[in-house]
């Protein structure tokens, strides 16, 4: 899957999860802010996987940082599409997100700052810019737009980066599941492979599922950047965004019963 559209189905995620307005699940809410930064947030988190491919887009989103952490990745996780793409990968991430909140500041003006929170959060908005393509090339846009929304919350409301942990483990496995729904697949057990055998790699349907190279694969999707992945990507774009203006609706204290006009209207309701 292409990085904009993993970028979007994190929002998706993180938007159906915390919040409660209309066609959400609400299983883990938060306040606006939460969504609405957190949308962001979890979209860089939905990229993080691809972190282990020095060259990728990604890598060039906040440098000289995200250079270094891309070849730091590659090299720990044993090259692209490997270990940050499995079930363990997903469970590392989310523990480094955790220890990461636990370094905090205490402030007489601002209270408790979530700065290891705040540090990471400044990394992920940035996969998450680069990704939608909201910022250009260049060296010092990535770092002010990354910088300002990290900031902003660590400051006005440090207590949200609670759900950090919470965000990041949504966004990879969100990223594992869309690479597992086109055709490359992942290696979900990594380190342990099992390679397809030769009377699977000979059956058909069986070798989409069991790659040769023992990837695990539903590929609904088809290749990366099919018709059929910005098909799929077109309701999931439109959900995430219209999540993200409820909250923002409801935090400014306006009339939120136009987007729920809207989301009933857009997804059949």
């Amino acid at each position: 899957m292409m990085g904009g559209h993993h970028a979007a189905c994190g929002a998706a995620a993180w938007v159906a999860v915390t919040s409660t307005a209309p066609y959400t699940l609400g299983i883990y809410p938060v306040s606006d802010v939460g969504v609405i930064t957190g949308a962001i947030v979890c979209a860089g988190a939905a990229l993080l996987p691809d972190a282990d491919h020095h060259s990728g887009t990604i890598a060039h989103s906040l440098p000289p940082v995200s250079e270094g952490v891309a070849n730091l990745v590659e090299t720990i996780s044993g090259g692209h599409r490997r270990g940050t793409h499995s079930i363990l990968g997903i469970a590392v991430f989310t523990a480094l997100a955790w220890l990461a909140g636990l370094v905090t500041y205490e402030s007489d003006t601002f209270g408790t700052v979530a700065v290891g929170a705040g540090v990471v959060a400044i990394l992920l908005v940035a996969f998450a810019l680069k990704a939608l393509k909201l910022t250009r090339g260049g060296k010092l846009g990535p770092w002010i737009g990354s910088i300002t929304i990290a900031v902003l919350v660590a400051l006005l409301a440090p207590e949200e980066w609670n759900w950090l942990p919470v965000a990041v483990g949504i966004g990879v496995t969100v990223h594992i599941i869309g690479d597992v729904m086109t055709t490359g697949g992942c290696p979900l057990l990594w380190p342990i492979t099992f390679k397809a055998p030769r009377w699977v790699r000979r059956t058909n349907v069986l070798n989409d599922i069991w790659r040769p190279g023992g990837n695990f694969a539903l590929p609904v999707l088809g290749n990366a950047g099919s018709v059929r992945e910005w098909l799929f990507l077109i309701p999931v774009t439109a959900y995430a965004v219209a999540g993200v203006v409820w909250s923002l609706l409801t935090q400014m204290g306006l009339d939120t019963s136009g987007t729920y006009t809207l989301l009933v209207s857009s997804f059949g309701g």
